[in-house]
């Protein structure tokens, strides 16, 4: 018999996601041991060369668009979040508590300590809070903190040598996975026959029914790339035609706070990590992708020719995405649209028409106003005028939940 991989599940409770992910472990240990790793994510992110709390450094549409996405994979889950007053509270205590216990402890408390936080919002920081909520497994807490203390700091250490830089983070596989939404790529890993965006089901649908979907996205964006490659077949399986809505990244960026290459703004961890999983979607997918040797590149040219003919957008992509040609001036886009079949030379006369300058700026100012921070943002439009936005490739799983009648509580008018 072939023993069972062992995975584990490095987390902190004072993470919604790691938190999210934390419910949804049932679901590996069909295919694995699951091990909980308890740390102190301040400190491992300090280990990682960056803040205690990312939000403090965070630009406010970012933060915005982060808890937007809790709370839609609390309602795609199904399970209950609600985030605390004051949060994020300090969790060393909790997570000290979390590494006295051995491994039958461990699982239970750690649910109980996510269920004060996440569900009732009390605060852990506080030791006679603690007390109180560890009492239903006659846990000496004070005692515990201090059998805890030098584990939690040999736990965070060991994650971070791992490779572990957040949370939550999945090790024993055949690679680091981060994330809650990388769930999907761990059961692949793992031999699930799982297609990447139906990995999940949402637990409740709505008769509401989407009649639009726009597609915010910028050639200089390697996720956008991966989204474009499947974003029309999902429409298409809805009876939908894809809007597509080019924006300049680096405008947005710049309006909202956010560094004009966050790549480049990573700390080396992370960096090395961001590579990886754009090889690594670009696999699940089944996409070719070749990372440019122009990176990052000038999109406004391009960006402009597939406002003139957005039938070449598709093009556009796959040369400067799987083929590793330069797109960003007349000489070298001229070719990729002629090889596309497009009269490459009146496309190119009509990117300096001053509506069509306008209509991508136009375009970008609306992905601000709107509250996107990134691209590829799909927009959904809802019969009643709601809409939805998410953010990444990753959240296809959630676009096509959505096109089969999910719609969360964070859907707008």
């Amino acid at each position: 018999m072939v023993a069972q991989r062992s995975i584990r599940f490095v987390y902190d409770v004072v993470c919604p996601f790691a938190y999210l992910a934390f419910r949804q472990l049932s679901r590996i240990r069909v295919h694995a041991e699951v091990e909980l790793h308890p740390v102190l994510l301040g400190g491992l992110l300090r280990h990682a060369g960056g803040p205690d709390d990312p939000n403090t450094v965070m630009a406010p549409a970012r933060a915005a668009v982060n808890r937007r996405d809790f709370e839609a994979w609390s309602d795609f889950w199904g399970v209950p979040l609600h985030v605390p007053a004051g949060h994020p509270r300090r969790s060393v205590d909790a997570m000290r508590v979390l590494c006295s216990a051995d491994a039958e402890q461990r699982e239970a408390w750690t649910a109980t300590l996510y269920d004060a936080y996440w569900q009732r919002g009390e605060d852990i920081a506080d030791r006679d809070v603690l007390r109180r909520v560890m009492a239903a497994h006659d846990v000496d807490v004070d005692a515990a903190i201090e059998a805890g203390r030098d584990a939690l700091r040999a736990s965070t250490q060991a994650a971070f040598d791992a490779g572990a830089f957040g949370v939550p983070t999945f090790l024993g596989g055949p690679r680091l996975l981060w994330g809650q939404d990388r769930i999907g790529l761990l059961l692949r890993d793992l031999g699930a026959p799982l297609h990447p965006d139906a990995w999940a089901e949402p637990a409740a649908t709505s008769p509401r029914r989407v009649t639009g979907l726009r597609f915010a996205h910028d050639f200089a964006s390697p996720f956008s790339y991966l989204a474009s490659t499947q974003v029309e077949r999902l429409a298409a399986e809805a009876g939908l035609s894809v809007e597509w809505s080019p924006i300049l990244l680096g405008a947005l960026f710049r309006a909202i706070g956010t560094p004009n290459v966050p790549l480049h703004a990573m700390n080396p961890a992370r960096q090395a990590y961001a590579r990886r999983d754009i090889a690594d979607w670009a696999d699940a997918w089944g996409v070719p992708m070749r990372f440019p040797s122009h990176f990052p590149m000038r999109s406004v040219l391009p960006l402009r020719a597939s406002l003139v003919e957005p039938r070449a957008t598709a093009a556009i992509y796959r040369a400067a995405w799987a083929e590793d040609r330069r797109v960003d001036t007349p000489e070298t886009l001229g070719p990729v649209l002629e090889e596309a079949g497009f009269d490459a030379a009146g496309i190119l006369a009509r990117t300096a028409d001053p509506e069509v300058k306008a209509a991508l700026r136009e375009n970008t100012e609306r992905a601000q106003a709107e509250g996107v921070c990134g691209v590829p943002t799909v927009v959904l439009t809802y019969d009643d005028g709601s809409t939805l936005r998410l953010w990444g490739q990753d959240r296809l799983v959630m676009v096509r939940a959505a096109l089969r009648g999910w719609m969360p509580p964070v859907a707008s008018r």
